[in-house]
């Protein structure tokens, strides 16, 4: 049924030939690393968000329905991300996006993850125009990461204090 619809519909449903083919006159429309992404994401997953280590950044665009979430582990005593994960609902270039940002901040330290730039990434991924908030909501997840982390290490620590104190007494 759906072959014989989109065989009514110009251009669907038809192969196009071995000359065009040759031609580029049938270009992908996302770069092989997007697709890449997109069909083998890494680091997809949830650590568990009560974990003081952890930190979570949540973003989304409302204007195109993108929603990224992006975790990172740090070791409290190296202050380097030791791992990073990612659930991410809306299009391939928003998928590979978070899947590239998960790989890059791994090993770093969050100074050196908040140095990864929107635009670094949409060079990496060849990511046209349009496509350029899905890298600008893969930077502002890692800083979003980055700040409820220090959010919940200040917070860990406060109660950590208090809890001395309340001993000392």
């Amino acid at each position: 049924m759906l072959r014989h619809v989109g065989n009514r519909i110009p251009g669907l449903g038809q192969r196009p030939s071995s000359a065009a083919v040759a031609q580029g006159v049938f270009r992908r429309l996302y770069h092989e690393r997007v697709v890449d992404h997109y069909n083998n994401p890494r680091n997809v997953g949830s650590f568990d968000k009560n974990d003081p280590t952890v930190g979570t950044g949540l973003v989304g665009a409302p204007a195109c329905g993108d929603v990224m979430k992006l975790q990172i582990k740090v070791d409290e005593k190296t202050g380097k991300i030791t791992d990073a994960c990612f659930k991410t609902f809306g299009c391939g270039s928003a998928i590979a996006s978070s899947s590239l940002a998960t790989e890059w901040v791994k090993g770093r330290t969050m100074e050196e993850a908040l140095s990864i730039k929107n635009t670094e990434i949409a060079k990496h991924l060849f990511l046209p125009p349009q496509k350029i908030h899905c890298s600008m909501l893969a930077e502002d997840a890692i800083r979003a990461a980055k700040k409820d982390y220090e959010a919940k290490k200040a917070k860990f620590n406060e109660n950590a204090e208090n809890a001395s104190t309340e001993k000392a007494v």
